[in-house]
């Protein structure tokens, strides 16, 4: 199944979602090199991103290795949307994602993300400016309204495609749920009946099963893996694998796991320099042992064992060390079992 984003046709319908401190430029590379359909950029203000703010700068790399390389903008004002965009393009982005999704406080404090779904008149204004200064595909990812009082996505969406976005991804819940709760994937097909464009579905896809259930009831072309993907990069393309073969790849062995993940902190150390790059990498550390456990190849002592000797280490020599004998304990277990 292919999904064409203005003229840019992607290789599967199973996207890794954007999430601030997660999908840096380390995280999505590997997403992208074992199948995720499409990868998209942490949250990029676009103001700071034009003037240089330095870590605004290194969320938006990727430009030269990611093909299509998306990259999200948030903002307030049309002018810095507008500045951004341009930007974005000479960064290389292949699409720019506009974000009027993300609940969190410090933004829409600020009166971006999920808070310009509270005046849709003002956020069309910014969906316009950042289409008119790009040359490329501009997608829209919103939530379903502010709040119950207010699942206003069918309506913003409408307005967006005839603004000349060229496509939609909700997220089933509203900017006052934040995270709690469930998805509500069936409330996201009253956007589907609104537009023609693609539309992704976003919130609580785990599973292959996750996403056929998601497109099913939201009538939505692709999903998007957000939490789901933590400490399993390579998640997307295994789902999307599972939807249809020869699209995504297949479950990676424990060699192939491990490998993937210390290419993943090479990246991480590249990308931040060594002592930031070993505190970032921790958390996703954190998760691939949560994730050992929950599949039943550590103990819960083992577990227990190395997130202590391992999350507040600061020699990365000693951190791949013990990553790699976490996965020789998942592997001993694994020929345990058999």
């Amino acid at each position: 199944m292919s999904i064409v984003i203005g003229k840019l046709a992607v290789k599967n319908p199973v996207f890794l979602a954007p999430m601030s401190g997660v999908t840096d430029e380390a995280f999505r590379l590997a997403a992208h090199e074992t199948g995720a359909g499409l990868v998209v950029s942490e949250m990029v203000a676009s103001e700071e991103l034009v003037r240089e703010r330095r870590d605004m700068v290194r969320r938006a790399r990727g430009g030269h290795r990611l093909s299509p390389f998306v990259m999200q903008l948030a903002g307030r004002e049309a002018h810095w949307m507008a500045e951004g965009a341009r930007v974005a393009q000479d960064l290389g982005a292949d699409i720019i994602d506009i974000n009027m999704g993300c609940p969190a406080r410090q933004v829409t404090g600020g009166l971006s993300g999920s808070a310009l779904m509270r005046n849709l008149d003002h956020a069309i204004t910014l969906v316009e400016a950042t289409v008119s200064a790009a040359r490329v595909p501009v997608t829209l990812k919103m939530r379903l309204g502010w709040d119950e009082r207010s699942l206003n996505a069918p309506e913003l969406a409408k307005r967006a495609e005839a603004a000349g976005v060229a496509m939609i991804t909700v997220h089933g819940r509203t900017r006052c749920q934040f995270y709690t709760g469930k998805a509500d994937w069936a409330a996201i097909r009253a956007v589907r009946e609104q537009i023609k464009i693609p539309l992704v579905a976003n919130g609580d896809c785990a599973s292959a099963d996750d996403a056929k259930a998601m497109m099913q009831a939201s009538g939505a072309d692709a999903v998007m893996i957000g939490r789901g993907a933590y400490g399993r990069p390579w998640w997307p393309g295994v789902v999307a694998e599972q939807l249809n073969p020869a699209s995504g790849r297949k479950q990676p062995s424990l060699a192939e796991e491990l490998a993937i993940l210390l290419q993943q902190n090479d990246e991480t150390l590249r990308l931040y320099g060594a002592a930031l790059g070993n505190k970032t990498f921790r958390k996703h550390l954190g998760w691939v042992i949560a994730r050992l456990y929950e599949r039943d190849l550590i103990s819960a002592e083992q577990t227990m064992a190395a997130r202590a000797g391992l999350l507040g280490q600061i020699n990365n020599d000693i951190v791949r060390q013990g990553l790699r004998q976490i996965y020789d304990m998942a592997s001993d277990s694994v020929g345990l079992a058999a």
